[in-house]
């Protein structure tokens, strides 16, 4: 029993070896491997395109045959070329635009058209011993480049904020299975409630148009083998009028809608809104219960020397397209002469003189005038200061617990 088993396992071993053996011969010798790209490969039309293939094969002193078929949808299955050894049989109708080079078995497409579209099947066929074949699908997709794409807007006019709607439609005049996107000042735009796209994209609903959507879009084609990016487009929507205001020269500002100049001075406003078409815009000046017009246009000039010690003017706008209004109101105060010279540019020894004179009560037609009354306190009440690092009479009035009244007096004595 012991011999028996020995005898069989050496027969076991054998019987394996010899079973590697039959692997590698069928895989090295007599198969015919063939092998193509697993991808899907590009075709542009009017170009040449490779359709890459490797074949192997074991047997020796044999005849190989390399037949390349091509089926579509819209011309079925149909014959391309065949090639027997170096022997070269092309197709009588597609001869001219499918090429092979035995014994490759790579097949030439030049140029390639809209119909090469569809699925190829290469077959190897050997005979020697034996007739072994081995066949592959390659799948080619032919594309026409995306040409740049044009954006139209609609309505051509232009729309109205809060009421219209607008329509953005992106067009190609070259390219096939396009892809089309939309971008809003260079990002990418999603869909919401206000921005629905069609089913293909090529078009962009905005309902209805806000000012915000006064933007630059632009529209991105492309496909498999091109991309291609639309000039910027900018919607024509009419909106406001929105942040009207009214400025003038920042001297004559005393406190919001307050406005003082002296009386003789002339003295310019300009109204001003965020609106599309620009308003109109219309001044009236308010006045002893009375509301009179005085001029259209953004800037109102006023000569003081005509007008009221104290009036309120406002601004009105409309914008003609909208159909909507705005308005502002500001008040205006005229002093009765005008002062020549800023605070800011006199110096502490002006001061110190005027508080002097007016100590002595000089006499009462002497005082007509503007005056500025400045507190200074004793030379005891601050710290001395060395005149040469005075620059101002603020460097005197900003010591701590001093308080300082500025006021114009406007007062005219009576004469007898």
């Amino acid at each position: 029993m012991g011999r028996d088993v020995s005898m069989d396992s050496s027969s076991s071993k054998s019987y394996f070896f010899l079973f590697k053996i039959c692997i590698l011969a069928i895989g090295t010798c007599g198969a015919v491997r063939v092998m193509v790209p697993t991808e899907m490969i590009l075709g542009t039309v009017g170009r040449p395109l490779l359709l890459p293939v490797n074949y192997t094969t074991g047997i020796k002193d044999q005849n190989t045959q390399i037949t390349w078929t091509f089926q579509s949808q819209s011309s079925g299955s149909m014959l391309l070329v065949t090639a027997i050894n170096n022997t070269l049989t092309p197709d009588m109708e597609h001869g001219h635009r499918f090429f092979l080079s035995p014994p490759s078995a790579t097949l030439l497409i030049n140029p390639v058209q809209l119909t090469d579209d569809g699925e190829y099947t290469i077959k190897v066929t050997v005979s020697g011993v034996k007739m072994e074949s081995a066949s592959r699908q390659l799948t080619v997709q032919v594309n026409v480049p995306v040409s740049k794409p044009v954006v139209h807007s609609d309505p051509a006019w232009g729309a109205v904020e809060y009421i219209d709607n607008a329509t953005l439609t992106c067009t190609v005049s070259k390219g096939t299975k396009v892809i089309y996107q939309w971008l809003k000042d260079g990002k990418p735009l999603p869909e919401s409630s206000r921005h629905i796209f069609s089913v293909d994209n090529k078009m962009l609903f905005i309902s209805p148009v806000l000012k915000d959507d006064l933007s630059n879009y632009t529209c991105v084609a492309k496909n498999l083998i091109s991309i291609n990016e639309s000039e910027p487009i900018a919607p024509n929507i009419y909106y406001g009028p929105y942040d009207l205001m009214v400025k003038s020269e920042p001297r004559f500002k005393i406190s919001e809608g307050v406005f003082a100049v002296g009386k003789g001075e002339p003295v310019w406003f300009k109204c001003s809104a965020n609106s599309n078409p620009p308003n109109d815009y219309s001044w009236f000046q308010k006045a002893n219960n009375k509301t009179t017009p005085i001029h259209r246009g953004p800037i109102l000039n006023i000569m003081s020397e005509k007008v009221p010690e104290k009036a309120d003017y406002m601004c009105c706008v409309y914008n003609n397209v909208t159909g909507k209004r705005g308005e502002t109101q500001f008040t205006l105060i005229l002093s009765a002469t005008v002062i020549k010279k800023e605070v800011y540019h006199r110096s502490p020894t002006d001061y110190i003189r005027a508080h002097q004179v007016s100590v002595e009560q000089e006499p009462s037609m002497d005082d007509y005038g503007i005056y500025e009354f400045v507190a200074v306190p004793e030379p005891a009440a601050f710290p001395q200061v060395p005149p040469d690092k005075l620059s101002t009479v603020y460097d005197i009035i900003r010591v701590p617990d001093i308080r300082t009244v500025y006021d114009v007096i406007c007062q005219t004595p009576k004469t007898s």
